[in-house]
C-alpha cells in the first residue's frame, strides 16, 4: 500500500481536478455492488465506536446511539459521549500534534489527504450504504455526498499546493519578499447530520492540509460515518492528535470547545440559532487567550425559485420538486419557496401536483424515491410547521406522516402562502414547499429577497433582461439559471451565502483555504 508522501508523487497530482463522476446505477454491476455493500454494512450494524484522542482510545459511561430513520429500532453504531471532562485532554493532544504537522512537509499533507481520497474511491459503495442507514438517503442522494466528499479532498489538496507556492505581486529592488500562508492552530470542527460525510470532510480536511489540528464533534445523528471517515484518515498515514474523535453533546462538550482559550478557530455548518450561540461564544476573549477566535459559519437557508411567465414550465415544475425533495427537502440549498408569476400559476399548480404525486416513499436500502426525515424530533418540528401552513395557504398535496415504522412524511406542497407566512419565512428543513403568487418579475425579485437569509435561489426564464437583473439583484450566495437551486459542485460552484446563511465561506472554491490560514509577509534586504 502506498505511504501518503509516494501518493503525492503519483501523476495523477499534477494533472486538473475534476469532479468524481456520479454512479450510474442504470448498469446492473454498480445495482449489485451497491446491493453486496448493504449487505456488508447491515452485518456490522450496532458495533461500539471509541473516542480516540491523540490516538488514545477512551470509553465513556454515557453513549450516543446513532438510528437507523427508517427503522428506529435498528442501532447502526453505538458511540462514546465526549464531555467538557474531555475538552483539555482533546486540547491538549491537539496543540501537542500541532507543533509537528504544523511544521510537516506540503508533501506529507498533500499526501494524507490524495491517500484518503483514493481509500474512498476503492470503498465507495460501503461508504454511501452507511449514509443509506444512518441519515435515509437513497442510493443517488449517497452517491453525491460520497462523490463530493472525494472532490474536496483532490481540490484542497490542489489548493493547498497553490499557495505553497503563493508569491507577492511586487518584489521590491535589494530585497527578497514573500508571502506565506501559515496554519492558525488547534480548531473545533463542528459538521452537520445532513451531509455528514462531506461536509464533515471538507471542513476536517481543509484544516488540516493548511497545518492545522482538529477537535472533531461529528452530529450525534451521524458519528458512524465520521468514526468511518477517521478510520480512513488513520490508515492513510495521519499521525496521532492531527484529528482528534470526539462525538459528544453540543451543549456540553460543543460549547466548552469553543469557548477554551487555546482553540484557534471553529468550523461549523448547521443552524442559524446553533451557528450564531457559537459565533457569541467564540467572541468572548477567555483568560490566557492571546488572539482572535475565527469562525466559519455555514447556516441556514430560505431557499426561492422564481418562475417567470414566460419559463419554460416543464421544466421549472422538474427543478422544483427536485431540489425541494430531494433527501426529503433536509438541505440547507433546498427549494422551500416556489415564486410564481400569476400570469402561469395555475398551470404550473397543477403541473406540480400532478408530478409530485409520483414521488413514493419508501426504504433508501431499497433505493426509494425519497426516505425518511433524520429523527423523531425534526419529524414533529416539520408536522407543526404543515399544520401552520394549512391555515396559511392551501393544501395542494401531502401534509401527513406516512407509516408507523421510520420518521416518513409525504413530500407536501402548500400553494398561495403569503410572503410573510411562517413556513415563507422560517427554515423547515423537510419536504414542504411554499407556492406564492407573485404580481410580475419584480414582485417575484422582491419576495425572493425578503427573508434573513441569502444561501441559494434560482430563476426560471426566457429573458435575458431578467438574468441579468437576477444576477445583479437576487441576493444570494449561489444563484442559478434555468437549473434547480441544490447539486453545488465542487470546483464549479464555491459554495456559501449572505446574511443570516453564514459567513459566506465558499467552501469548494479558491477561497476556501485562507479561511484556515493566515498570511505572513517576509522582506529580506539582500546583502
Amino acid at each position: 500500500m502506498a505511504t501518503a508522501t509516494e501518493t503525492f508523487s503519483n501523476a495523477k497530482l499534477l494533472s486538473p481536478f475534476k469532479n468524481e463522476p456520479f454512479i450510474d446505477y442504470t448498469k446492473s454491476e454498480n445495482v449489485r455492488a451497491m446491493r453486496e455493500a448493504i449487505a456488508k454494512v447491515r452485518s456490522e450494524l450496532g458495533r461500539e465506536y471509541d473516542l480516540v484522542i491523540g490516538g488514545k482510545v477512551i470509553k465513556t459511561e454515557g453513549k450516543i446511539k446513532s438510528l437507523n430513520p427508517a427503522k428506529p429500532s435498528e442501532v447502526v453504531g453505538i458511540h462514546q459521549k465526549a464531555g467538557a471532562e474531555h475538552v483539555d485532554a482533546a486540547m491538549q493532544a491537539a496543540l501537542k500534534a500541532f507543533e509537528t504537522w504544523s511544521k510537516a512537509p506540503i508533501e506529507q499533507r498533500v499526501g494524507l489527504l490524495l491517500r484518503a481520497s483514493e481509500i474512498i474511491r476503492e470503498r465507495k459503495f460501503e461508504f454511501c450504504a452507511w449514509l443509506v442507514f444512518e441519515v435515509g438517503k437513497n442510493w443517488a442522494e449517497a452517491d453525491a455526498d460520497i462523490g463530493e466528499t472525494i472532490d474536496f479532498l483532490e481540490f484542497y489538496a490542489r489548493e493547498a499546493l497553490r499557495l505553497h507556492a503563493a508569491e507577492t505581486p511586487v518584489q521590491l529592488p535589494g530585497e527578497h519578499d514573500q508571502l506565506r500562508y501559515i496554519p492558525l492552530g488547534v480548531g473545533a470542527v463542528i459538521p452537520p447530520w445532513n451531509f455528514p460525510c462531506a461536509i464533515m470532510a471538507g471542513m476536517t480536511c481543509a484544516a488540516v492540509v493548511c497545518g492545522n489540528t482538529v477537535i472533531l464533534k461529528p452530529s450525534s445523528d451521524s458519528p458512524t460515518i465520521a468514526a468511518k471517515f477517521f478510520e480512513v484518515l488513520l490508515e492513510a498515514g495521519m499521525p496521532d492528535g492531527v484529528v482528534n474523535f470526539c462525538p459528544g453533546s453540543g451543549a456540553t462538550f460543543g460549547n466548552a470547545v469553543v469557548e477554551h482559550p487555546k482553540t484557534r478557530f471553529v468550523a461549523f455548518t448547521g443552524s442559524k440559532e446553533v451557528g450564531l450561540d457559537i459565533h457569541a461564544r467564540a467572541a468572548q476573549p477567555r483568560k490566557g487567550q492571546i488572539w482572535i477566535k475565527r469562525t466559519i459559519l455555514e447556516m441556514g437557508g430560505k431557499d426561492s425559485i422564481i418562475v417567470d411567465a414566460d419559463a419554460n414550465i416543464d421544466a421549472a415544475v422538474e427543478g422544483v420538486a427536485a431540489a425541494a425533495f430531494g433527501f426529503s427537502g433536509q438541505k440547507c440549498s433546498a427549494c422551500s419557496r416556489a415564486i410564481v408569476d400569476e400570469k402561469v400559476y395555475d398551470p404550473f399548480v397543477a403541473k406540480l401536483k400532478e408530478r409530485v404525486n409520483k414521488i413514493t416513499l419508501g426504504d433508501p436500502a431499497e433505493n426509494a424515491p425519497m426516505g425518511p426525515v433524520v429523527n423523531e424530533g425534526a419529524m414533529k418540528t416539520i408536522l407543526e410547521y404543515i399544520e401552520a401552513g394549512k391555515k396559511e395557504g392551501r393544501l395542494l398535496t401531502g401534509g401527513a406522516r406516512e407509516g408507523t415504522e421510520g420518521y416518513f412524511i409525504a413530500p407536501t406542497v402548500i400553494t398561495d402562502v403569503p410572503p410573510m407566512g411562517k413556513i415563507s419565512q422560517e427554515e423547515i428543513f423537510g419536504p414542504v414547499l411554499a407556492v406564492i403568487k407573485a404580481k410580475g418579475f419584480e414582485d417575484a425579485l422582491a419576495i425572493a429577497n425578503n427573508t434573513e437569509f441569502g444561501l441559494t435561489g434560482a430563476i426560471y426564464t426566457s429573458s435575458q433582461e431578467k438574468i441579468d437583473r437576477a444576477k445583479r439583484d437576487f441576493h444570494v450566495g449561489n444563484l442559478y439559471i434555468n437549473r434547480k437551486c441544490t447539486g453545488a459542485m465542487v470546483g464549479a460552484h464555491p459554495f456559501g451565502g449572505f446574511n443570516m446563511s453564514g459567513t459566506d465561506s465558499k467552501a469548494g472554491g479558491p477561497d476556501y483555504l485562507y479561511l484556515f490560514t493566515q498570511a505572513k509577509s517576509i522582506g529580506e534586504k539582500l546583502t
